[in-house]
């Protein structure tokens, strides 16, 4: 069907939408059918983090060695990874967010990118300085910036082609994600929900940046970009229209324009809908009393036309958040079996604790279950409604301001936070590194002051009870069942995105600094130590004839924020500092890549 039969059938009436654009598309789609190149960050438009590359194999794993090595010499928290297209592999470091291009043949350094930026967006920065890694697209590398300059570089040169400023750090606004190119345009986020930022995305062209539409997270229904007649969502077992003003009626006042609801994580795209697929962030403040009403939408899958930026489904998995929750992790796109019917779907595994599965063209709620044993607050999804059951000993709301709920289960890193899971078009299973934490969590009143920190809670976090002792597990997931197939326990939390392939292996890194490969059963078959603690995504491509394994380490993020910032005391990092505090004992400080493949036989 063609983008105008789309328009056609959808939107008769497009007077919200902003114009669409008809320029050329973009190569990347095209580049990623190639497993020699690793052409986005998560591996295609589906986020399945899967290679077709199968000449390390479960029988051979073992003898990996390392083959070469490269420092970004900064030393603070290293997300993402590298892409490589053709013979040029491109890396990006944390702030200062420098950018290299490195010749695959020998690893020298074609060019190098280092934007000046004002050193004064680091405390604004929740969660440590991390950037989750540049796109690639005709010839252009895109890399959003923390200080919320969106940039495009010649990819051969590194000269600056465009950028534009996407927010304001003085209010709290950064950029930590990275950039999505899909078609003719680049989308990207903003994160700050812990500052009363305002989230949205923003669709650029990718030749000169000029931004074609801008959709809010929180707000009115223009400039939510949603049709309140069309627009659709899970009601009473059905899809049915969100109605008009169905964000402003949730909100008190005017606290929607404070509302969070951020777009850091990662996004998806099927060409055949021509839709984008991405999560929002929690609501403001962190202390729910403050903020009665669903919030709506925060917390929430947004399925978009590419072309308009019009919503065609949401679906809210916590409604009126009360443990910061998340909604921004990946939304994987597979054709699988659900319930033994075949189904287009869309599989999220929330910071909540449950793994969602819905159909990815109507949005209809199929699978809502826990994939970790342990999550407390809410007993199931009720899958008429669509709504979490919330247990009332955890409910921060209930027990109010000043009152410290203890064992909530998870944390408010959730059963699995930005770290992405890994989808095997073979097994059809779904490969999770996931958080396995506990915490205590006090809310208290708190003032909104533009650029200052708008939490309103003291947290604790340790180890889920009565387990394995470990704060994370890597796990298989069926999606058509909603049941966890095995569970590998690990020390730490496993902040790494997943990687598996066509050799019938999954690769996942640790905190510790472990990268480690796994057969399909989860059984370990190799490991091996990097210079720091692994909260990169692991990747691979061909060259020469040889497949290559790589990961960033380099320790940092929220888990590792005590580490990475110097904290000390138990409960700063919004709590991770004390739950992660044995850390110092196994890492440093230090951003490598570190590259594998088989011995030369």
């Amino acid at each position: 069907m063609s983008f105008t039969s789309r328009l056609i059938r959808w939107w008769p009436c497009l007077a919200l939408a902003a114009a669409p654009a008809f320029a050329a598309d973009s190569d990347v789609e095209q580049l990623t059918k190639d497993p020699k190149n690793w052409a986005m960050q998560s591996g295609n438009l589906a986020n399945h983090r899967y290679s077709e590359l199968k000449q390390i194999t479960a029988q051979n794993a073992k003898n990996l060695q390392v083959a070469w090595t490269f420092s970004t010499g900064v030393l603070r928290g290293h997300e993402g990874g590298p892409l490589v297209v053709g013979d040029t592999m491109y890396i990006h470091s944390p702030f200062p967010n420098k950018v290299f291009a490195l010749s695959l043949e020998d690893q020298s350094i074609r060019w190098k990118y280092e934007p000046k930026q004002d050193p004064t967006v680091i405390p604004v920065m929740c969660c440590d300085t991390v950037n989750r890694g540049v796109a690639y697209a005709n010839g252009k590398i895109f890399l959003q910036q923390a200080d919320t300059t969106l940039v495009a570089l010649d990819a051969k040169t590194g000269a600056e082609l465009w950028k534009i400023k996407v927010g304001d750090p003085k209010i709290g606004e950064t950029t930590t994600n990275t950039p999505h190119v899909f078609k003719d345009k680049v989308l990207t986020g903003i994160s700050g929900g812990e500052f009363g930022v305002r989230g949205r995305v923003t669709a650029h062209d990718i030749n000169t940046g000029k931004i074609l539409w801008k959709a809010y997270s929180t707000g009115p229904d223009n400039e939510l970009m949603v049709d309140p007649g069309r627009t659709m969502t899970w009601t009473d077992g059905k899809m049915a229209p969100i109605g008009p003003n169905s964000s402003l009626k949730t909100w008190q006042g005017d606290q929607w324009k404070l509302g969070g609801g951020t777009t850091w994580g990662w996004y998806s795209y099927d060409p055949a809908t021509n839709l984008v697929y991405y999560g929002t962030g929690n609501p403001s403040t962190w202390n729910p009393r403050q903020r009665p009403g669903d919030n709506k939408w925060s917390m929430t899958i947004f399925a978009r036309d590419l072309d308009t930026g019009m919503a065609k489904w949401v679906y809210q998995m916590t409604p009126h958040d009360e443990w910061d929750y998340d909604g921004v992790n990946e939304m994987i796109l597979a054709d699988i079996k659900v319930k033994g019917q075949p189904r287009k779907a869309l599989v999220h595994f929330d910071r909540n604790g449950f793994g969602y599965t819905l159909d990815r063209v109507s949005g209809e709620l199929l699978v809502a279950e826990k994939y970790d044993p342990k999550v407390n607050w809410a007993t199931h999804v009720d899958m008429k409604t669509g709504r979490p059951q919330v247990v009332a000993k955890y409910s921060t709301d209930k027990n109010g301001p000043d009152v410290n709920s203890k064992g909530i289960c998870p944390s408010a890193l959730g059963s699995k936070d930005q770290q992405p899971a890994s989808f095997n078009r073979k097994t059809g299973l779904f490969y999770v590194p996931t958080n396995h934490v506990c915490m205590d969590y006090e809310p208290f009143q708190i003032e909104y002051t533009a650029g200052q920190p708008y939490v309103g809670s003291t947290l604790s976090m340790y180890a889920a009870p009565n387990s394995h002792g470990g704060l994370g597990n890597f796990i298989a997931w069926d999606a058509g069942t909603g049941k966890i197939v095995w569970s590998k326990p690990e020390k730490f939390s496993v902040w790494s995105g997943a990687l598996s392939t066509a050799g019938d292996v999954v690769f996942y890194g640790t905190l510790e600094g472990y990268l480690k490969a796994v057969d399909l059963n989860g059984k370990e078959l190799w490991k091996f130590k990097t210079p720091s603690g692994i909260i990169g995504n692991v990747h691979t491509w061909e060259y020469k004839g040889k497949q290559y394994i790589g990961v960033l380490s380099g320790i940092g993020g929220w888990a590792g924020i005590g580490l990475a910032a110097g904290l000390t005391k138990g409960t700063e990092g919004l709590g991770a500092v004390g739950g992660y505090k044995d850390l110092a004992k196994y890492t440093e400080l230090g951003g490598v890549l570190t590259v594998f493949a088989l011995p030369d036989r």
